[in-house]
């Protein structure tokens, strides 16, 4: 009887986690529990049970998450950014797409298609990566870590960076493996709001350092004219709102527009990617 309550809990603790982190993915392990029981009648206790299992959600997990929720985000006014089908805009890693990650507006992603285009006309070959923007339904439905990524009209970008060795341009590539916690450090002379927000109690602002492995931190370099130039190009789209990155690379790379701000202190650092959102 223990075994059993402590399993339902288990089960209960799954499907919380999973529609935490995936928006669908509890309820995609309740639509799989007929084949489980499948499963349990087909083949006898043992190592193959527990391996069929997983295999069959995760198989059944893609599946919705590829062909099912796409179709069903639209009503919700929600497209997927590019996966594969834009050569100069794609994910920097495919793991923020497989946890439906991805969702923005359409006018959102038109406009990073645009920005694309004409950051390739400036520097051919250039892809511009992108990091966590939306999940597919629901207004409001918060997308942790983040503050504001819950209606569709935030997304963020990494920065560019250079090959420290060889110094050759990269593409699609950050010195962290999810886009976040290797930061671009103010230099003396800048504004350091990273110690400012420490001094006023904000635990939560430099955190992700201690959690995101550093070790590449040194392989690459923060590539500040191809950044600005993003940067640059998104001010100038109509269609964006505001965007927020450090005071100290604003300050770096002489940055004017209105629209770059500051995020508070409540939020986390931002001089690891950058913060766009739609009017």
């Amino acid at each position: 009887m223990v075994n059993k309550i402590i399993k339902i809990i288990g089960f209960i603790i799954l499907i919380i986690v999973l529609t935490v982190f995936t928006q669908v993915g509890g309820l995609v392990l309740l639509a799989t529990i007929p084949t489980f029981h499948l499963v349990n009648k087909k083949l006898e206790k043992g190592v193959k049970r527990k391996i069929v299992k997983p295999l069959i959600f995760i198989a059944f997990y893609l599946f919705v998450t590829f062909l099912i929720v796409p179709l069903l985000a639209k009503p919700f006014g929600r497209v997927p950014m590019p996966v594969y089908g834009n050569a100069n805009l794609k994910p920097l890693n495919i793991f923020t797409c497989i946890l439906n990650r991805h969702y923005v507006r359409p006018k959102l992603r038109q406009s990073l298609e645009d920005v694309a285009e004409k950051m390739e006309r400036n520097y051919p070959g250039t892809v511009i990566a992108y990091l966590d923007a939306n999940f597919p339904f629901i207004y409001k439905f918060p997308l942790y870590p983040h503050l504001s990524h819950s209606d569709g009209k935030k997304i963020d970008l990494a920065f560019f960076y250079i090959d420290s060795s060889t110094k050759v341009q990269l593409n699609k590539s950050a010195p962290s493996f999810i886009g976040y916690g290797v930061y671009e450090d103010p230099q003396k002379g800048e504004t350091n709001m990273p110690k400012q927000c420490a001094k006023l109690g904000y635990w939560q602002y430099s955190y992700l350092h201690y959690f995101v492995p550093q070790w590449k931190k040194d392989d690459m370099i923060f590539d500040q004219k191809r950044t600005k130039q993003l940067i640059l190009l998104l001010v100038n789209d109509q269609r964006i709102g505001k965007m927020f990155i450090e005071p100290h690379l604003k300050e770096r790379m002489k940055l004017s527009s209105k629209k770059i701000r500051f995020h508070g202190c409540n939020a986390v650092r931002h001089d690891d990617h950058i913060h766009v959102q739609i009017k």
